[in-house]
């Protein structure tokens, strides 16, 4: 069995029990039940991914996977290629904006080199996994070969499972790649049905004029491609990206290991479409921390069936939005864990009948709903 086969059989459903219990105290704690919204959902959901009705995240982890495009060659971007090596000497010296974010979240960057096109000097912050130096031209054929697409993903696998050994108790996935966007987009394409027009964005800044010729590109690219929409594999071969392929593989291995995984913008969305159509069931553990500019993320994240945290209009990538993501998450579970209940405040008489009426009045309009399915049921 290999170590993605394994990765894929050891992912199972949330813990139905820990939600429960999760749901319960939320509906004993001081306030309005249902007060603090998708705060107490996101709660919920955390104790059902880690197992744990009371879960606690302390070591917070931002991968960032680097790698270049062969595309690039047929002026898909505003910068050079360059720009990615240049990036990540950046992110290493601390100076980007995922580092900045990262240090006010508490989080560690991880930075991955799995396929830039030169090398880089090495650093102690650095991770040197490369698959090859970048891509293939994905207009004029494949991106990759079918075994280094497998082997980007173990990659990823392996440098999620290393930081979770290490106590990360959640991940925040991270990108950086000149081209990028353009191979994300015919991902999105290839996976969901929708046409290029409608998921190419302006990315790194753009024209009108240049997103016009981005969308021929990713047409030709599909055209001499004809990935199979079922075939995920086969999708990030034929017009993925090394980053791609990685960043899919941590989304596994976080929901193997039960961590929760907090997806960033549009190439974070193009891997997990990579990962949910390796293994369905990995969608329970993503956490969706933004909508991005780039319009093919809202399209990804409706077909994937996900509900982003924030709408910043951000579209930097680089995990940015992933890291204001961990922040709100470690607020839902705090506040979980950390607010009395009614039972310990004291809170007696009025305050805790209007709990209970609540709480009585939403079963009872469960049980409703439930019965007014069935007899749908029944009359289908």
């Amino acid at each position: 069995m290999s170590k993605l086969e394994s990765t894929i059989a050891a992912i199972g459903p949330l813990d139905s029990e820990a939600m429960a219990a999760a749901r319960q105290r939320q509906e004993r704690l001081t306030k309005p039940p249902g007060s603090l919204g998708r705060l107490e959902e996101l709660s919920v959901l955390v104790a059902g991914i880690t197992g744990n009705p009371s879960p606690v995240i302390k070591e917070k982890v931002v991968v960032v996977m680097a790698s270049d495009h062969g595309v690039v060659a047929e002026a898909v971007s505003a910068y050079p290629q360059a720009v990615t090596m240049q990036m990540v000497a950046n992110f290493l010296r601390g100076g980007a904006a995922i580092n900045v974010l990262s240090r006010h979240v508490g989080a560690r960057v991880v930075v991955v080199d799995i396929g830039t096109a030169g090398t880089l000097e090495p650093n102690a912050g650095l991770l040197v996994r490369k698959v090859r130096p970048g891509t293939s031209n994905l207009s004029l054929g494949p991106a990759m070969s079918l075994d280094e697409a497998q082997k980007s993903i173990e990659v990823g696998i392996e440098v999620a499972e290393a930081e979770i050994a290490s106590g990360a108790d959640i991940i925040a996935t991270g990108d950086m790649g000149i081209g990028n966007t353009t191979a994300s987009s015919a991902i999105i394409a290839a996976i969901t049905g929708a046409s290029p027009s409608l998921v190419t964005g302006l990315g790194t800044g753009i024209t009108e004029r240049q997103r016009e010729h981005k969308i021929h590109i990713i047409e030709r690219a599909l055209a001499i491609n004809t990935p199979d929409a079922e075939d995920a594999m086969d999708v990030l071969a034929k017009v993925g990206g090394l980053e791609i392929g990685g960043l899919a593989g941590v989304i596994l291995a976080a929901a193997a290991h039960r961590r929760p995984v907090v997806i960033d913008g549009l190439i974070s969305g193009a891997a997990a479409l990579i990962a949910w159509g390796l293994c369905p069931s990995v969608k329970d553990y993503m956490i969706p921390s933004h909508l991005s500019v780039e319009r093919g993320h809202r399209i990804l994240l409706d077909w994937l069936g996900l509900r982003p945290m924030l709408d910043f209009d951000l579209r930097l990538g680089e995990g940015t939005g992933a890291a204001l993501g961990i922040s709100i998450i470690e607020a839902a579970v705090k506040l979980l864990n950390e607010m009395a209940t009614l039972d310990e405040a004291g809170v007696s008489g009025a305050i805790a009948e209007v709990h209970l009426l609540d709480n009585a009045f939403r079963e009872s309009l469960r049980q409703a709903q439930d019965k007014h399915q069935g007899v749908a049921l029944d009359k289908s």
